[in-house]
């Protein structure tokens, strides 16, 4: 039971790091995409990476603090 308990707090924070990746390289993506474009390079791909970077780590920042918040609440007692 543990383990399953592991596994999902594990594959729950895998996910946030996830999100925080993609975010990061969806933006810049982008970016590099307005760049070609419109000729703009390289300010589109920072300005794409830096915004991704601050909004994927508000994401990031959000979910761990809120899953800590959970995890801490006391033995499952249902309340969240």
């Amino acid at each position: 039971m543990a383990a399953d308990d592991d596994r999902r707090k594990g594959l729950r924070l895998a996910g946030i790091g996830m999100e925080l990746a993609a975010a990061v390289l969806g933006l810049t993506l982008v970016g590099y995409w307005v760049d070609r474009h419109f000729g703009t390079a390289p300010w589109a791909v920072v300005i794409g990476a830096v915004v991704g970077l601050l909004g994927g780590m508000y994401n990031f920042l959000r979910q761990a603090l809120g899953a800590v918040k959970r995890g801490g609440a006391g033995g499952g007692d249902g309340a969240r």
